[in-house]
């Protein structure tokens, strides 16, 4: 499945940092600095999504995008440094699937992209970040990285991994994080601490990836 992103941004600080983000979320990002070069890659490749700066030197991504849309339905997300150009952009209809104002945050980007994916149908496929449980070893990896987990963050994001997108209540994480240790005293409550602090090790080597969901009255789920 086709999980290129890319990013068509003339400030280079900004394009890398969006494209650290979309490395660490699983997608295969491409810088351009230049509308026109851009473009000729849209049409000679489409990507699964284009992230859109609407400023940009020669050709300018409201004219990129109206280029694009002659030939394609890829999505764009647009954007743009001054709010009021949402407006105008929402007014004239160009075809854009999202907008974002700078400065913007590159997680909330990365929420938007995983969104709109999901909405088309595309998703992150084959790129999507890979979670290894060695039960023997009590050691989890995430793209071959080893966490520092305690036993009780090892029981627990153990149980969300081998059924990722499953809802669990807290009693059921809490005896997930007994599991091989019977003397472990833990409080039900107690497991949003210790999820919160596997959110904030998880954000260590899947920086813009909000992997962990907390499901109001039922419990967590992990989404990876």
């Amino acid at each position: 499945m086709n999980t290129a992103i890319f990013i068509v941004e003339d400030e280079p600080e900004l394009a890398a940092l969006v494209a650290d983000y979309a490395r660490a979320a699983g997608y295969l990002p491409t810088v351009f600095g230049d509308g026109a070069e851009a473009l000729a890659a849209i049409r000679r490749a489409p990507p699964a999504l284009v992230v859109l700066d609407l400023m940009l030197p020669g050709l300018d991504g409201l004219s990129v995008c109206r280029e694009v849309r002659g030939f394609s339905d890829v999505p764009v997300v647009m954007v743009t440094a001054r709010v009021e150009e949402i407006d105008r952009l929402l007014g004239l209809e160009v075809g854009a699937d999202d907008y974002l104002c700078k400065p913007f945050s590159p997680r909330e980007l990365m929420a938007r992209i995983k969104a709109i994916l999901r909405r088309t149908g595309q998703g992150l496929g084959a790129g999507a970040p890979a979670i290894e449980v060695d039960e023997a070893a009590r050691r989890i990896r995430i793209h071959g990285r080893a966490l520092e987990l305690t036993p009780t963050e090892f029981g627990i994001l153990a149980a969300l991994a081998r059924r990722p997108g499953q809802v669990f209540s807290r009693a059921q994480l809490l005896d997930a994080a007994r599991e091989g240790n019977v003397n472990l005293d833990v409080a039900d409550r107690a497991i949003d601490s210790h999820v919160k602090n596997l959110r904030r090790k998880l954000e260590t080597v899947l920086p813009g990836v909000d992997a962990i969901h907390a499901i109001y009255g039922l419990g967590y789920r992990l989404d990876l």
